[in-house]
């Protein structure tokens, strides 16, 4: 299915775009519905296929560990961003593996048809190379994250991160998975979601977790959701979709 003017406009990278870059990209594009777990790319294939999430989806980028049991997340994607051969000329090795985390729709061109278009127009080229400036810098806040926050302060930022990609209060997801994107154990991340659901500031059911009050979580959070967010906004101004 060739993507609607709302489809792109669903994305807020592509979204931003001017009507002759839109013309260059949509007849290459693709409209597809995914869902939780299903993986973009894979760590070590070819990157052939660029994906841009529209809407509430949301795909993360994670890095396995050489244990081969540990999966580390280093980057979330919503509809502000893309994944997949954003400043490379595709047919390259993916280092992380990028899998949907909340499904929905998403726009597929492959890698060579998005790099001729920027090849064709300096205003795309330039314009991912600043979406890649920004994702770099998520990937930089995260590793300093990391190393210097508590398991509670990485637990709130994930989850308000979350949320203003997918634009709900409710995620789903199991605290084994939760505990798998922060690279944590899960007796450490139980212990947190208790505290947090004991305050009132979360509900929880099975697989899933309810903000109840989001003003709370931000104060339980480090300052790196911030960061970013304002990062993003110096440099694309209107394109992290801030609540």
């Amino acid at each position: 299915m060739v993507p609607t003017a709302d489809d792109f406009a669903s994305n807020l990278l592509l979204g931003t775009l001017n009507d002759d870059d839109r013309r260059r990209l949509a007849p290459n594009m693709k409209v597809l519905e995914l869902n939780a777990h299903d993986i973009l790319q894979q760590a070590g294939e070819d990157v052939v296929h660029t994906w841009f999430p529209c809407g509430g989806a949301m795909a993360a980028f994670c890095i396995g560990m050489n244990d081969g049991h540990t999966t580390v997340e280093v980057a979330l994607v919503g509809s502000e961003g893309a994944v997949g051969g954003i400043v490379s000329n595709g047919q390259v090795p993916a280092y992380a593996t990028a899998r949907v985390r909340h499904g929905g729709r998403f726009l597929r061109i492959k890698t060579t048809a998005l790099e001729q278009a920027k090849l064709d127009s300096l205003a795309l080229r330039h314009w991912f190379s600043r979406y890649s400036d920004c994702l770099l810098a998520q990937v930089f806040q995260t590793s300093a994250c990391n190393a210097t926050h508590t398991i509670a302060q990485r637990t709130a930022k994930w989850l308000l991160a979350a949320m203003s990609r997918t634009q709900t209060h409710e995620l789903r997801m199991t605290h084994e998975q939760l505990a798998d994107v922060l690279g944590v154990g899960r007796t450490f991340v139980t212990r947190v979601i208790k505290r947090l659901r004991d305050d009132g500031t979360i509900e929880t059911r099975r697989g899933l977790f309810i903000v109840r009050n989001e003003d709370v979580l931000r104060q339980t959070a480090c300052g790196c959701t911030t960061a970013i967010e304002e990062h993003f906004d110096t440099v694309m101004h209107g394109v992290y979709p801030l609540d």
